[in-house]
């Protein structure tokens, strides 16, 4: 097994050196300003990029030398539920202390508050190497992410009492949202919050279930806060500071993620406290906050499939058959060869998002300072345009890239990969929660859609059009445009139908979306090295038949499709 998970991986590497972030660095290091008073801060940008570096390293020496090893024995035990109280396995507490140690578990955090104050896209990549070395524990170290929301949105108060409790690795969060009732329809939230004005706190009444981490010792819960409202105009957002009013009624018997306790969580006149204003707490805080959780979960599934794909590599090597090894055989190296096309084009996809995602949270604090404006406002609204349609669509296709590359991992193994014995088993099973939670895969692409219709994409795609890719690669930018010009011709198709045909076709449009920006980013990075150009060859001859098969299924709609729902009711 590696030792590092960072440094062993080329690819994240890759990434890392050719990340577009100075802009954004340079406005959350306040014009790097804080090197002054924080020594750790950087004092420019060729400075981060080796802060980040480092940091990297650390936690991918963690994961491959300590964590990975015991993922196994931790998924077996997995965590504890006995009498109201949650305990994590041995080996999960144990990564948490090692993490701690390490100073890794603020990484979104503020300097002033102890943390690291990584961007989105640096984050990302530390998800993703923590869910490689084991999924399940992801999900205590990326739910971290939920004290920027406290930073981002809290009172100065809030801030200075839990910042560094989660800076030095103290305590743990969740996000209290999902309901009985009220799962991906989230405007139909019970839970209720009324003010307690003797006391002059919040007291939070209510139910709330698929709680991941829900033993974390800070909670963001979403609570009726408006007395008679029905929507989600009537939802605010708390901080809870878990007591003996927060009871755990039970932790759920999981198909995977056996390490990452999730929870019924019963509230009774828990004190609280308001994050921002009242009756935003879905239409702003929450949504700000899901968007992170979506990247997160994109890097969760990232890792997993790396994991999973590294497995079936080595596999392929040893396993002989018909006196040779497997990996020779074209049925077995194109399904490898598919798997790290996929995961590379994931990982390619995800820090394009992130890296707006970091260009949108820096302009929203440039547009809140004295730097505000007219073209502010404008870059504002480019950046949340493009995030918003580039993070669902990034989770949707790393979740589900996720699942095929653990079942292509699993065929590769034969029988011994349906083996407990063998981790594409465990993998398989970790994965397949990353399509569900944050928002199921349909969801995504309800949530991209809009976007989609309205041209989202069209600034970023003609820029790529524009670039120079070189002689060698001139008939993959031919063929990308062509592909670009039928995706657009699509959109325009589309919009002018009923609401119903777009839903129904609407997953179509998302998979060009998702295989047109891919194969551009893959021209884009094909210009560095010899083995991107060819990792980009193969995946834009794999994927853009099926671009142009979607394109044929759009320009064909047929409303008569939707008669046929009547085949799956079911009779009385």
């Amino acid at each position: 097994m590696a030792e590092n998970f960072f440094t062993d991986n080329p690819d994240l590497l890759f990434r890392l050196e050719h990340l577009d972030l100075a802009e954004s660095v340079e406005i959350l290091e306040d014009g790097y300003r804080y090197h002054a008073k924080y020594p750790a801060a950087p004092r420019h940008y060729a400075d981060a990029i080796d802060n980040y570096r480092l940091q990297l390293t650390i936690l991918g020496e963690i994961c491959g030398t300590y964590i990975a090893p015991r993922a196994a024995e931790a998924d077996e035990e997995g965590a504890h539920f006995h009498e109201g109280r949650v305990t994590y396995a041995a080996a999960t507490q144990e990564a948490l202390e090692l993490l701690t140690e390490a100073e890794v578990m603020g990484p979104m955090i503020p300097w002033e508050y102890g943390g690291l104050n990584v961007p989105e896209s640096i984050f990302q990549m530390m998800v993703e190497i923590v869910s490689r070395a084991e999924a399940g524990l992801m999900n205590l170290f990326g739910l971290q992410e939920i004290a920027a929301t406290i930073a981002e949105f809290g009172d100065e108060a809030l801030k200075a009492r839990l910042l560094p409790r989660f800076a030095r690795g103290e305590v743990t969060g969740a996000m209290a949202l999902t309901e009985p009732d009220a799962g991906s329809d989230l405007g139909a939230v019970q839970t209720r919050a009324t003010f307690d004005q003797e006391a002059g706190v919040w007291r939070i009444n209510g139910v709330k279930r698929f709680i991941t981490n829900g033993c974390g010792q800070v909670l963001l819960v979403l609570a009726r806060s408006e007395e008679g409202t029905t929507d989600a105009r009537g939802l605010s957002l708390f901080v809870v500071e878990a007591d003996e009013s927060v009871r755990i009624r039970r932790i759920e018997n999981k198909l995977g993620i056996h390490t990452s306790p999730t929870c019924e969580m019963q509230f009774t006149n828990t004190p609280a406290y308001l994050i921002g204003q009242r009756r935003y707490g879905l239409i702003r805080y929450a949504m700000a906050m899901m968007n992170g959780a979506r990247l997160a979960v994109a890097a969760q599934a990232l890792g997993i499939a790396e994991a999973a794909y590294r497995e079936a590599r080595a596999y392929a090597e040893k396993r002989l058959q018909f006196g040779r090894p497997i990996n020779t055989f074209p049925a077995v190296y194109r399904m490898l060869l598919s798997m790290r096309a996929e995961i590379e084009a994931t990982r390619a996809l995800l820090a394009e998002s992130a890296r707006w995602m970091d260009l949108l949270k820096a302009y929203q604090r440039r547009s809140e300072g004295q730097g505000g404006g007219a073209e502010v406002r404008r870059r504002l609204r480019e950046f949340d345009r493009l995030a918003g349609v580039l993070v669902p669509l990034a989770k949707y296709y790393a979740a589900e890239m996720g699942n095929r590359v653990c079942y292509q991992a699993i065929q590769v193994h034969g029988g011994t990969g349906f083996m407990r014995e063998f981790n594409v088993e465990r993998h398989y099973r970790d994965v397949r929660i990353t399509s569900i939670y944050e928002g199921t895969s349909q969801l995504q692409i309800v949530a991209a859609i809009g976007g989609l219709l309205g041209h989202a994409l069209d600034g970023l795609l003609a820029e790529w059009a524009q670039a120079d890719y070189g002689q060698a690669l001139a008939p993959r930018k031919a063929d990308l445009l062509e592909a670009t010009a039928a995706f657009n011709t699509c959109v325009d198709l589309l919009k002018e139908r009923e609401r119903e045909v777009i839903d129904y076709y609407a997953e179509d449009l998302a998979l060009m979306a998702v295989y047109l920006v891919c194969s551009w980013l893959f021209l884009r990075d094909a210009r560095f090295s010899e083995e991107k150009a060819q990792m980009a060859r193969f995946y834009i001859t794999e994927n853009l038949p099926l671009l142009h098969a979607r394109a044929e299924a759009i320009r064909n709609s047929d409303p008569s499709v939707l008669q046929a729902q009547d085949l799956v009711r079911v009779s009385a």
